[in-house]
């Protein structure tokens, strides 16, 4: 959609049983998308029908409204809120003033305005290109010459061969460099793992993962971070900002991609690399807006999740946007624990203490037999408090100190001997 192309009407198909309510919610949602692609909606045009109709999706009589209407009222682009075959928008194009996209091809622009690094807009031409290799038929006698001389195959290659063979290099070329960026981010996961901790927040697109992430960092790292911003797909690379306990264990918290639901086929595949942050995590906070379809966006994330082989992690269900929900759903039953709040507008700290805590960085009190040079010293002073110290001989002090029940689980497993004592909770 080019910026000047910005009047757009809608495209409706209510099938079979479908209810009015969710044809609302499929609107709005459309809405949404074309809105986060610069356009504007001035019209709906909406038929129910048994099924789509295979020719044009629309019936005859909805399509003369729908031309009518684009012509009245000068729009620049037709959105389709249904996945077209390339039949479909040929037979379309022939009976409609203005260009018609489908829904796919939307949420593709959109993601092509917003990917930001090289990986994301690797993984955007992958899909492009995956949707448009089948797309290429019917752009007219252009596409049927005849292309002859050395290289070529027996008499000649036509045009639309030469286009389909042009895309299907590309395409392994950037496969191949996608490789490359998925072995350097998994070294740099596995660094990191060694490191620190990760948490991943997924959710349905603008359910306030952003938002929360950079609450996340101001509080626990005294820092800034972008806010997020009320439109959907507004992160689409993933982001990773490392935060602290109040005892100075550190941890990464990663803002991911957020789904939609039939999210194209073709960008769960060129994103499986960014969304797979997710399936290395080592707690998962599903972030969910309490207010729109919350128990069908939960629902969508969790299939996401399922094709990610991510359900076996600690999960937290965050209901956000509280504060302008008519009501409380009933607890995620599939989470470890579920939460409810608002990101921009409430303390966070009850979110925090549960993923501290199941990242085993909750704090205990200890009481050790060791002494200044031990190493267990050293890690006391930098992410933990020593309450009381001891010495009981030139060797040996005996220390009570609170720390976090990671490090305490790690000296009970270097320390065999027995002198680090069973720790207390706090």
């Amino acid at each position: 959609m080019q910026q000047e192309e910005n009047r757009v009407i809608l495209a409706m198909c209510q099938v079979g049983q479908e209810t009015d309510e969710r044809v609302a919610y499929r609107e709005q949602e459309l809405t949404g998308l074309c809105e986060a692609a610069g356009g504007t909606v001035i019209g709906v045009v909406s038929q129910k029908r048994a099924q789509v109709d295979g020719r044009t999706l629309l019936g005859s009589g909805k399509l003369d409204e729908l031309a009518n209407l684009a012509e009245q009222n000068e729009a620049h682009l037709i959105v389709a809120d249904r996945e077209l075959t390339p039949a479909q928008v040929r037979n379309l194009e022939r009976v409609l003033p203005c260009r018609i996209v489908d829904r796919t091809q939307l949420i593709l622009d959109i993601f092509a305005r917003r990917a930001q690094t090289r990986e994301g807009r690797v993984q955007v031409e992958i899909a492009q290109l995956n949707y448009l290799m089948p797309r290429l038929m019917g752009r007219g006698v252009e596409l049927s010459r005849l292309g002859g001389g050395i290289g070529t195959r027996g008499p000649g290659e036509t045009q639309l061969e030469m286009d389909r063979r042009r895309i299907r290099t590309r395409m392994a070329h950037l496969r191949k460099e996608l490789a490359a960026v998925e072995r350097q981010r998994a070294t740099m996961r596995g660094r990191r793992r060694r490191d620190v901790p990760v948490v991943a927040l997924v959710g349905y697109t603008n359910a306030g993962k952003t938002t929360l992430q950079s609450m996340w960092v101001r509080d626990k790292a005294n820092a800034a971070a972008p806010a997020g911003q009320n439109r959907l797909f507004d992160t689409l690379d993933p982001t990773a900002r490392q935060v602290r306990t109040k005892l100075g264990n550190e941890y990464v918290v990663i803002d991911t991609v957020g789904f939609v639901e039939d999210l194209p086929h073709h960008l769960v595949d060129a994103f499986k690399a960014t969304l797979e942050e997710t399936k290395y995590a080592d707690v998962i906070v599903v972030v969910v807006d309490a207010g729109h379809e919350p128990l069908a966006h939960l629902e969508t994330t969790r299939r996401v999740l399922r094709d990610l082989d991510a359900l076996d992690k600690p999960i937290v269900t965050f209901f956000n946007k509280m504060d302008v929900s008519p009501i409380q759903p009933a607890p995620d039953v599939h989470a470890v624990e579920t939460l409810y709040g608002a990101a921009a507008k409430e303390s966070l700290e009850p979110l925090y203490e549960t993923v501290e805590r199941l990242l085993s960085l909750d704090e205990v009190r200890v009481t050790l037999h060791t002494h200044p040079n031990d190493f267990i010293w050293d890690r006391l002073l930098k992410s933990g408090r020593i309450e009381s110290a001891d010495p009981l001989s030139s060797e040996e002090w005996l220390v009570t100190a609170v720390t976090s029940r990671r490090d305490a689980h790690l000296w009970q497993q270097q320390r065999q001997d027995g002198s680090a004592h069973e720790p207390q909770n706090h």
